[in-house]
């Protein structure tokens, strides 16, 4: 029986949600990138389906987890594995290189419904666990002076689409219909279904 699984990630807001679960977890802080240095590469695909995007990401994530844990000797535990990106029309919205790529992104949510997937993979050796999280969220009109005044506080950076949620964006949005925490980064219910496969239980 494993005494805690691992978490692939280094979002705070994940870690925050798995804390207010009371979840055995321990970190694992790999490397996002291009280069040999990378522990894995989000780039998508070219037409790539948001969906099967976000699964793959999820799923590669997960394998770079379990290779550290072997090649670094450490403590074998399952690794959870997240990734979120938002989709308007089949397009994929990462995370913004800078203000300007932020601007574009927020100006095409402007006023539109658009979907937040997100990924959840548990890997323990040949045994792995998949969930997906969709929530369809829709964005009110949002005028230049905001656009510039929200990229200005720095919330865009790190973020699929250039918005949080949780934070100054709550104003943005008008309707959710899904899960909040997917949109947040971890969706509590599919997670927790998730590990329980794996014999934890939570709270």
């Amino acid at each position: 029986m494993n005494k805690f699984f691992y978490l692939a990630s280094q979002s705070p807001r994940r870690k925050e949600i798995l804390d207010k679960l009371c979840a055995p977890y321990q970190l694992l802080n790999l490397v996002e990138g291009s280069n040999s240095n990378a522990d894995f590469d989000e780039t998508p695909f070219k037409n790539e389906h948001p969906v099967d995007y976000v699964k793959r990401t999820a799923f590669i994530k997960a394998n770079a987890g379990w290779k550290y844990l072997v090649d670094h000797h450490l403590e074998k535990a399952p690794v959870l594995a997240v990734d979120t990106t938002v989709a308007i029309n089949k397009k994929i919205l990462g995370k913004p290189e800078d203000a300007t790529h932020a601007r574009t992104m927020l100006q095409s949510l402007s006023g539109q419904s658009h979907q937040v997937l997100t990924a959840v993979t548990m890997k323990q050796g040949d045994a792995v666990v998949h969930k997906l999280s969709t929530t369809d969220v829709c964005m009110r009109v949002l005028q230049k002076n905001e656009i510039d005044a929200y990229i200005k506080t720095g919330e865009p950076f790190g973020k699929a689409g250039s918005y949080g949620i949780q934070g100054a964006a709550s104003i943005f949005i008008t309707h959710i219909a899904g899960s909040y925490s997917g949109v947040v980064g971890l969706p509590i219910y599919e997670t927790s279904e998730l590990i329980k496969k794996f014999g934890f239980t939570l709270l």
